[in-house]
């Protein structure tokens, strides 16, 4: 077996990624050769993309680092469907102008994710189902591919079955139909672009076997058909990752900044962040290594936490972003705030509690500190204010200052804000009109 044959199934396995792959000494043989096209499906429910949509994504960017092709399949077609895989209710459906806006929304992304450059001999392409669905008329689809279906296979999906057990919800012909358009999508990409390997999670390997059934069934028992999944990857307290308080972190800046980006994979926990390193960044084996030995010196530096928010953001928004995020981080370690400017202070303090106030009670004197606090998050009365005051816990824009402190407009960031800190984490922003 030749190093390229065994150079994406052995980088998905030290990883952690690879659950199955059908007929794998097959497929290891049929690796041998560069060049080999496979793709993966996203559903255009949203216009963005998350965190876990990164990870099959790694599986395309993988897949071209080890020679062969990569194709991104978005579910134009099939997302006016829905997938019913995992899920326990009908999808609300969605207009077509909302499908094409969700498409050209993730389209932007993987050109960003994936080496798209057409001098590249395996450059990646991105496809839509509905190129192709949306033009089959239904006897078409009865004749040419429902026969090959058998419904008594069908209904024992665990997609299917767990929704025809709940009388409550149950499942339409639409949803229970979603297969078939899945296992076409195949067939269509191995005739037209000889795609012989689709990619996804463990929850799709049945609509995976569906589709190679399928060209088997079409073009012949031999005609070469595989399929590939990743485990369902959760992070070490069995919580899905890239979930937080506040929702999903997303891949596009108009949803997630770069900076919260950064900060989410900064503050990964340390059972989960050599894991993290093999499914989200393109680091090597030996260089993964060397950085776990050294967090298992020294935890407390969160080293291996910084190179993983430094990785992912490059990978997701560029090295000019990683700049800014880290100056951000540098600049709220050394509580030097008046560096930032004024589009990062917004990004960096966007989720901090924050209060609105009368700018002319800055004029003057200015406005006692001890009045202020009692009208943030930082403290409950002017009593409290006081002890923190004397205790030399509060600071204004990264400083600490005296008790009888007065704030006035010489303090405004940008014209507009004046930071407050009480501890070391608790920041509350205070914005004058």
């Amino acid at each position: 077996m030749t190093r390229l044959a065994t150079s994406f199934l052995h980088e998905l396995s030290w990883r952690g990624q690879l659950h199955q792959a059908t007929a794998q000494d097959a497929l290891e043989k049929h690796l041998a050769s560069p060049g080999r096209v496979a793709y993966c499906g996203f559903d255009p429910t949203k216009d963005s993309l998350t965190i876990g949509h990164l990870l099959p994504t790694m599986l395309l960017r993988r897949w071209q680092d080890a020679g062969h092709k990569p194709v991104v399949l978005i579910g134009g077609g099939t997302g006016l469907i829905g997938d019913p895989s995992g899920k326990d209710a009908e999808r609300t459906l969605l207009s077509r102008d909302q499908i094409e806006a969700n498409v050209a929304g993730q389209r932007r992304i993987f050109e960003r994710l994936i080496d798209m450059d057409p001098g590249r001999p395996n450059a990646a392409v991105i496809v839509n189902n509905a190129d192709w669905l949306t033009g089959l008329g239904f006897i078409e689809v009865l004749r040419d591919v429902g026969k090959h279906f058998s419904v008594n296979a069908m209904i024992q999906r665990d997609s299917v079955r767990d929704r025809l057990n709940s009388r409550e919800q149950g499942i339409s012909y639409t949803e229970f139909s979603y297969m078939l358009l899945q296992a076409y999508d195949y067939l269509h990409l191995h005739r037209t672009m000889g795609c012989s390997v689709q990619m996804a999670g463990s929850d799709q390997y049945g609509n995976i076997v569906s589709g190679i059934d399928l060209i088997h069934r079409t073009l012949g028992s031999e005609t070469e058909a595989y399929g590939v999944t990743t485990p369902l990857l959760l992070r070490s307290d069995g919580k899905k990752i890239g979930k937080t308080e506040k929702g999903a972190v997303w891949l596009s800046d108009d949803r997630t900044s770069p900076y919260a980006l950064y900060q989410y994979f900064l503050n990964t926990e340390d059972a989960d962040v050599i894991s993290f390193l093999k499914w989200f960044t393109l680091r090597e084996e030996d260089e993964i290594a060397s950085i776990e030995q050294e967090h298992l010196k020294a935890p407390e530096r969160r080293q291996a936490q910084r190179e993983l928010a430094r990785d992912i953001t490059h990978l997701v928004h560029g090295a000019d972003e990683v700049a800014k995020a880290e100056a951000a981080s540098a600049a709220l370690f050394s509580g030097d705030v008046r560096s930032l400017s004024e589009g990062l202070l917004r990004e960096v303090f966007a989720d901090v509690p924050h209060t609105d106030h009368a700018r002319t009670q800055l004029e003057g004197q200015g406005l006692p500190l001890v009045e202020l606090l009692p009208h943030t998050s930082l403290a409950s009365s002017k009593r409290e204010a006081r002890q923190f005051l004397e205790a030399g816990a509060v600071q204004v824009n990264g400083e600490k200052v005296a008790v009888d402190q007065r704030l006035t407009q010489a303090q405004l960031l940008h014209g507009h804000t004046i930071l407050l800190k009480r501890g070391k984490k608790q920041w509350h922003a205070t914005r004058w009109q």
